[in-house]
This record gives C-alpha cells, sequence and structure tokens, in this order.
C-alpha cells in the first residue's frame, strides 16, 4: 500500500474514472493548466487534453447549466465548486434543474453529473471560503449528497459517484485535503451510500462525516483514557441516510451526539435525531444531543476555532449524555 493525502487519493480517483470512461469531462474555474486552487485536478488537463478537463469562466450557474445539458447527451460532466461559498450562483440550476429532470422526464432522463465542493473551515480563509452548505442540499428531493473523510474514501467515492446514474452533491473537507493514510487502490470498496464504523464501542454513538470524523476520533481516544467508550460512525452518505447502521448502533449504546461544522437549525443533526427518536425512543437512555456550528455566519478566521467544533465540546456532550 502507497501513502496518499486526500488530495491525491481524489486526484487519482478522477484520473481512474476518466481512464474507465471517455464520456467523463471535468469543468471547472481554473481546473485545467492551474489544477485547480486545491491541486485536485493536477495534470489531468495535460493527460486527456482541454476537451476533456475544461477551464470555464468564473460563472458557476454557466458551469452547472452546461454540465446539465451534456448529461442529456450522454456525457459524464464532474463540475468543480472552487470554494463552497460559491456554489449559491449555481444553487437554482441544481435545485431547479439538476434535482428535478429525472422526475419531470418520468426516468426518461438520467443526469449522471457530480458536483465537487470542497467544504468547511479550519483554513483561515476569508469570506464565502469557508461554509458547510450541505443541508440545502440534502434537503433536495432528487439529489444525492455524500462526504468523503479520508484518503481511501476519496479515491472510491469519487469513481462510485462518477459512475452513479444520480446527480450527486460531493463533499470534500478542505481542512483534511493534506492528511495521510496508507490507500490500498486493490482494496474492493464499501458500497457507496453505507456508513461506516470507524472505532466500536460500547457508551455512546457519535455520529460524523467529512472534516468532523477526525474530531469524532481524538474525543474517543480521549474519553477511552477516562473508561469511556465512544463507537464513532463516519456517516460518508448524508442523502440517502444509512439508518440502518446508525439504529443498529443506538440501539446498543442507547445514547448518541451528532456532530458537525454545519449551524444546528435545520441541519443534518436535527434530521438525524428525529429519526432516531421516532425508530428508537424506547431503547435511548438520553435525548440525542448536537455538537455543531452556531446559528451565525460562518465567522472571520481569526475566531473560527471558537466556532468549530472540537474535542472539548465533543466530550462535553458525551458526559451530558452520560449523565441522564
Amino acid at each position: 500500500m502507497a501513502t496518499y493525502t486526500l488530495a491525491k487519493a481524489l486526484n487519482e480517483g478522477l484520473r481512474r474514472a476518466m481512464e474507465r470512461d471517455p464520456k467523463v469531462v471535468i469543468m471547472g474555474e481554473d481546473v485545467g493548466k492551474l489544477g485547480g486552487v486545491f491541486r485536485i485536478t493536477d495534470g489531468l488537463q495535460k493527460d486527456f487534453g482541454e476537451d476533456r478537463v475544461i477551464d470555464t469562466p468564473l460563472a458557476e450557474s454557466g458551469i452547472v447549466g452546461t454540465a446539465i445539458g451534456l448529461a442529456m447527451r450522454g456525457f459524464r460532466p464532474v463540475c468543480e465548486i472552487q470554494f463552497d461559498g460559491f456554489v449559491y450562483p449555481a444553487f437554482d440550476q441544481i435545485v431547479s434543474q439538476l434535482a428535478k429532470v429525472h422526475y419531470r422526464s418520468a426516468g426518461a432522463v438520467r443526469l449522471p453529473v457530480v458536483i465537487r465542493i470542497p467544504f468547511g473551515g479550519g483554513i483561515g480563509a476569508v469570506e464565502h471560503h469557508s461554509e458547510s452548505p450541505e443541508a440545502y442540499f440534502a434537503h433536495t428531493a432528487g439529489l444525492k449528497v455524500v462526504a468523503c473523510s479520508n484518503a481511501t474514501d476519496g479515491y472510491f467515492m469519487i469513481q462510485q459517484v462518477i459512475a452513479s446514474d444520480d446527480p450527486v452533491i460531493f463533499f470534500e473537507p478542505k481542512r483534511r485535503y493534506w492528511e495521510k493514510a496508507e490507500l490500498d487502490t486493490t482494496a474492493t470498496p464499501d458500497p457507496l451510500w453505507q456508513a461506516r464504523v470507524v472505532r466500536p464501542g460500547t457508551d455512546v454513538t457519535v455520529l460524523a462525516y467529512g472534516p468532523m470524523v477526525k474530531t469524532a476520533l481524538e474525543a474517543a481516544s480521549a474519553a477511552a483514557a477516562d473508561g469511556v467508550s465512544l463507537e464513532v460512525i463516519d456517516l460518508r452518505a448524508l442523502s440517502p441516510l444509512d439508518m440502518a447502521a446508525v439504529l443498529e448502533s443506538v440501539n446498543r449504546t442507547r445514547r448518541c451526539v451528532v456532530v458537525h461544522e454545519a449551524p444546528a437549525n435545520v441541519g443534518l443533526g436535527a434530521e438525524l435525531a428525529a429519526r432516531i427518536t421516532e425508530q428508537a425512543f424506547y431503547t435511548l437512555e438520553a435525548p440525542v444531543l448536537r455538537v455543531t456550528g452556531f446559528d451565525t455566519p460562518y465567522p472571520a478566521s481569526r475566531v473560527e476555532e471558537d466556532y468549530l467544533p472540537d474535542l472539548d465540546r465533543v466530550l462535553d456532550a458525551v458526559d451530558r449524555s452520560l449523565a441522564f
């Protein structure tokens, strides 16, 4: 096995998808000659040409609108949105067109479009460059939403979503791009929509995705020193949610904490808490607790560490859960 950063794993995954299917095209701002602002597409235009790795104008609505047209003609476009806060000019195309064409056509037209979005904070960026907009898209019927958290998932999941016939919003935790891990490119990947237990435990289930998986694992290590066993689940798919895996864990631990960077109000944590309460009410020993960003616009970079969930806030929620 070789050691890869998440960024390199995504690059290799894109390369494999393009080698496998000549209909896969990559589109976005600076994805070609520059290789993307995070260098995720580095070298791909050189190897596959300007007709397949396309530098677009600075117009997110135009990028996604063009991708929809290409998908209707049999291509599999992969659109890069440079930063999470830049996706909103394309929101109308995504919600009004991309998410609805399959239903509008009574199933006759499929749109295999992938929209890659670096998301989350922790990189000291300026306004519009660190946000967590996943709830907007998870709420939208007709879209599927996933978030990778490590190099292995980055490599395999990007290939899986490109092969899917459904439109997929693919979130990448930008603060984790440069973290390294061993990657076995010959391994059999997990099913795309399946959550994964990344650390077994018995006392409290901690649900996380994207950048917060590492934070949850750090909290589990710290809790173990105090004799508390946390089971950490990487959700991986945000829509559809793998509730079977979530409920299997919660029914054993009887307690649950959900962690995400996005604000608490109407977020993924609220949906998970509602579903767990509906389906596992009589096994719960404590209410489902959430550790999230605050219900404010994303703050200036100098105070973002006070905004983002951290190990101490996760451990505090675990203590409150165990106190019930």
